[in-house]
């Protein structure tokens, strides 16, 4: 790891007006922009074998749709309904879906990772959840105990009273919060109302129940904030001490998400304050000893998070940071997304066309992408900067075949203006992302992206910051 990437993150606000821009968060290399319905079933059984062929161990995601009301910000693929019988039929596909993925799938590939998601995973009941657990396990080798990362995002407002303690029970050890603000005007305006009390009674749930891991989301950028309201929640959000803090940009984006057309557009701060939250909140992490990981996500200097980087095996992605950079991911469920040795793939993203392909035996993958050799190398690349920081030319040459200065000619030029910015370091045949670039990532990951020039329709992507 590059020795900057442990240095604290200044803030230059002009600079980051200058590079406030429309970009991809590079959550997947190529972009989900890409994917396209001509990578269906037989293609995805296709690349399943090979990476059977290739080994290593797997991740699983389970996407949970429902939800009992709707934040006004939420871009996420959701059912909302106060109806929970609505999820039987669901979970009937889901459970189908699971033997028929494991069915693909060389049995001796050990699960190290799996993750809840939604949605509202605490949706479901107890007996769901194990039920979907159980099934899980008789279909698929799970890491021992002490070799897993099992998490579930849990809805503080309403996750049952002894749900926490039953869910590490189920095999989580790991625990992710959506808070968004404390505020309770903020709350108002976004439809969450969420106390902290009922937050810290699931932190110290988690904490009485041993997982190892608990992780809260923030938002900054939501109607009504102000830097002394977000003050006050970081305050009470560091006192409960969560190991992982994810503080998320938000992208207004009413044209594409519905709902965040009830959000009031006068009532989001300007540019002036939105800088002054960002910075505000570097500024009390940083101060309460987390350490920047990347983009959106921080974590306690003895987090796996931090470890990973400082080894060289943190990855990014569909789902953030990770730890694990060999694990191919299985995606299940409506919408939810995979990867898989050289390939992309997305399941239906509606539940009546994922119902028909799991009642009718087919895979329900209605798009995807099979990444070429320019793909892989742009893909390594990118990871390299998001994850560590730093690009060796020498390792990609060698991994690719390739003259790094010939192949990325044109790029290099691009990086001239960032370097004399202060946001890298271009010498010894590496490009080093200095501390002012490391809230920057995705303007310097950009500049590799072969795809962004021709896919860049303004809108498409959230800003920078």
């Amino acid at each position: 790891m590059s020795e900057t990437q442990n240095k604290p993150v200044p803030f230059d606000a002009e600079l980051l007006r200058k590079y406030d821009t429309f970009g991809p968060r590079y959550t997947s290399y190529p972009t989900a922009l890409q994917f396209s319905p001509d990578f269906a079933e037989n293609e995805y059984i296709e690349e399943i074998a090979q990476s059977n062929s290739d080994g290593g161990p797997l991740s699983l995601y389970f996407h949970i749709p429902f939800c009992e009301s709707l934040c006004f910000y939420c871009a996420c693929n959701k059912i909302i309904t106060h109806t929970h019988d609505r999820a039987i039929p669901y979970l009937e596909r889901l459970h189908k879906e699971v033997s028929m993925q494991a069915a693909l799938i060389d049995d001796q590939r050990q699960v190290n990772q799996l993750h809840f998601g939604g949605g509202t995973p605490t949706f479901l009941s107890d007996e769901q959840l194990n039920n979907l657990m159980r099934v899980t396990g008789e279909h698929f080798n799970l890491a021992p105990l002490d070799e897993r990362e099992f998490s579930i995002e849990v809805d503080p407002r309403a996750v049952r009273e002894n749900t926490v303690s039953i869910l590490s029970e189920f095999g989580f050890n790991r625990i992710s919060l959506g808070v968004q603000d404390f505020d309770e005007t903020v709350q108002k305006a976004v439809n969450r109302l969420q106390s902290v009390e009922q937050t810290q009674a699931v932190v110290d749930a988690a904490r009485r129940s041993g997982y190892q891991s608990i992780s809260m989301d923030l938002i900054y950028g939501l109607p009504h904030q102000t830097t002394q309201s977000f003050s006050e929640t970081l305050d009470k959000v560091i006192s409960m001490g969560p190991e992982r803090m994810a503080v998320y940009n938000y992208a207004h984006l009413p044209h594409r998400v519905k709902a965040q057309k009830l959000i009031k557009e006068e009532d989001l701060p300007d540019a002036v304050t939105k800088l002054g939250l960002l910075e505000l909140t570097i500024n009390r992490l940083q101060q309460a000893g987390y350490v920047y990981i990347g983009m959106d996500h921080f974590a306690l200097p003895n987090d796996e998070l931090v470890l990973a980087k400082n080894n060289g095996s943190l990855q990014r992605n569909f789902q953030g940071y990770s730890t694990h950079a060999d694990a191919d991911m299985i995606g299940m469920g409506v919408t939810s997304i995979g990867k898989t040795g050289n390939s992309y793939s997305q399941n239906e993203r509606f539940e009546h066309a994922y119902f028909d392909a799991i009642d009718n035996d087919r895979m329900a993958v209605f798009q995807g992408y099979r990444l070429n050799q320019d793909d892989r190398l742009r893909r390594k690349l990118i990871q390299d900067l998001m994850c560590q920081g730093l690009v060796d030319y020498s390792r990609i040459e060698n991994l690719f075949g390739i003259n790094f200065e010939n192949y990325f000619a044109a790029e290099l030029d691009q990086l001239v203006i960032m370097e004399e910015d202060g946001l890298l370091e271009v010498c010894n045949r590496q490009i080093v992302v200095q501390p002012l670039g490391r809230l920057l990532l995705r303007n310097i990951a950009m500049a590799f992206d072969a795809y962004h020039q021709q896919a860049r329709k303004k809108l498409q992507f959230s800003r920078a910051i």
